[in-house]
């Protein structure tokens, strides 16, 4: 389906809790592609709005957010990296947002920097968020071991983004993967992190964070309705 026939698509569910990166790479995408949705947002634990209940175990069984409910396929998709595979694949027909290039170099370096995010920086992110603020006892041994992580990572995406000028994470230009890592570190003062060693960084945050359709999924998110 191209693009230009979203706008005869049934709206699709996004389902989403407020704080979390995730749901943002996926609502980020949908308003590229200008596919209609809807966001539900969830809460953590088991009880009947929580995302450990058996409301949201029988959409997704992971019981963790984002899951994407298509009604136009009747697919029902989880974990962002499958969801945002599933859009590309079906509604970037274009291919506006997958890899740079038709070679296949290409299309690994388009998955080797995903994979680096959603096995790496991602993850890393997480454990400094609750090791932060989560944590029920304070272990600095465990915090400053994953900060340390993240700014390895950060110092690999500084490195990467001088091949593009700071513009995009592919040399190519945006893709998916500025999307993939975008809602991750736009998080990093939450994490206690700081960005003053990375000038590239730092002017990729301003070009991807200058978006229209991103800052319209950062003004949705919090408005959204709950499940």
């Amino acid at each position: 389906m191209a693009r230009s026939d979203t706008s005869k698509l049934k709206p699709l569910v996004l389902h989403a809790h407020e704080s979390g990166p995730n749901p943002y790479k996926v609502a980020i995408l949908l308003e590229l592609l200008s596919i209609p949705y809807q966001v539900k947002l969830w809460e953590f634990g088991d009880g009947p709005k929580g995302v450990k209940g058996p409301a949201f175990l029988a959409i997704n069984e992971n019981g963790r957010v984002p899951a994407l409910e298509d009604p136009n396929t009747g697919v029902n998709s989880w974990e962002s990296g499958a969801v945002i595979s599933y859009l590309l694949r079906l509604y970037d027909k274009e291919n506006s947002f997958g890899p740079r290039g038709t070679s296949e170099q290409d299309r690994v370096d388009f998955e080797k920097w995903i994979l680096f995010l959603l096995t790496g920086l991602g993850p890393m992110s997480g454990q400094v968020n609750w090791y932060r603020h989560y944590n029920e006892s304070k272990n600095e041994d465990a915090l400053q071991r994953y900060v340390g992580q993240v700014y390895r990572s950060y110092d690999v995406l500084e490195a990467q983004l001088k091949k593009s000028g700071g513009k995009s994470v592919l040399k190519g230009g945006f893709s998916a993967v500025d999307v993939h890592f975008y809602p991750w570190v736009w998080e990093y003062e939450y994490g206690g992190l700081s960005l003053e060693r990375y000038p590239l960084i730092r002017k990729w945050m301003d070009i991807v964070g200058g978006l229209e359709e991103v800052k319209a999924v950062y003004k949705k998110m919090p408005e959204a309705n709950a499940a």
